[in-house]
């Protein structure tokens, strides 16, 4: 039986430029792949994107300390925006284990991204104004 192995290294330079480009573009195509998850199937992305942000969540808890933490997670200025992540999350998880609707799914996902948006802003001193401010001012229509 004859078997033909290719090596990189072997080959002329210009096979090896054509072959660098056929990689990028198969991860390009890998990459693409991977992120349509979230519409081919929500149900899988919405589970490890919530299992993400518990992780998250987890790995900064280690970092500073839970004591720390549940009381950052509990101050007055970040309360809401901490019951509304943590109640997208588990909405999410919801939708995703237990009604297996993909339609739900997606829109639970879309509410934990935003929900995740304004509890990481609200460790930014004057983020959520400034962006409350500057989406009240791209959505306005008086001109």
């Amino acid at each position: 039986m004859l078997r033909c192995r290719f090596d990189l290294y072997t080959l002329g330079e210009e096979s090896r430029a054509m072959s660098t480009t056929l990689q990028n573009w198969a991860f390009l195509r890998k990459k693409v792949e991977k992120s349509m998850l979230v519409f081919f199937n929500p149900i899988k992305f919405g589970l490890t994107f919530t299992l993400g942000n518990l992780l998250s969540i987890g790995s900064t808890g280690f970092l500073i300390g839970p004591k720390r933490q549940v009381t950052m997670m509990l101050d007055p200025v970040r309360i809401y925006a901490t019951a509304i992540y943590l109640a997208s999350m588990i909405i999410a998880l919801f939708c995703a284990l237990y009604v297996h609707n993909r339609l739900l799914t997606l829109l639970a996902i879309i509410l934990e991204f935003g929900a995740l948006i304004w509890y990481s802003l609200s460790y930014i001193p004057f983020a959520r104004s400034m962006v409350s401010k500057v989406m009240v001012s791209c959505l306005d229509t008086d001109f």
